[in-house]
């Protein structure tokens, strides 16, 4: 198992160090951490998109917050059900959902339905 660490800011002078000094903790090399200088909101975000094509069955993503990741709740439930699908867990750090558990896909599971109840 591999694991990627994912870290991104919305301005130039904000600092990611808090995110990218996390994610060593939880097991991802240096060498795997990729930040992005971006708006959530903006839909292109080359290192993400770097990652998402890196990432293989059994690997994990791991990130501070789910924040940091997506843009929305929908963006979110779209890239967890995506990654699931090709069998790659996806850890948020600070909200301690990991995929990999069964507490944190269930966590994980539970928003999806949150999403789906919104957008009805």
């Amino acid at each position: 198992m591999r694991a990627f660490g994912y870290a991104r800011v919305s301005t130039a002078d904000q600092n990611p160090d808090h995110q990218v000094d996390a994610l060593p903790r939880a097991r991802v090399p240096r060498g795997s951490i990729h930040v992005d200088t971006a708006s959530g909101a903006k839909a292109s975000r080359p290192k993400l998109d770097l990652v998402l094509q890196l990432l293989r069955e059994g690997d994990t993503l791991k990130v501070t917050r789910f924040d940091r990741l997506s843009r929305s709740v929908l963006h979110l439930v779209t890239l967890g059900a995506g990654l699931r699908e090709h069998g790659i867990g996806l850890h948020m750090i600070e909200q301690g959902i990991d995929t990999d558990t069964m507490e944190g896909h269930a966590m994980f599971g539970m928003l999806s339905v949150l999403q789906s109840c919104s957008a009805n």
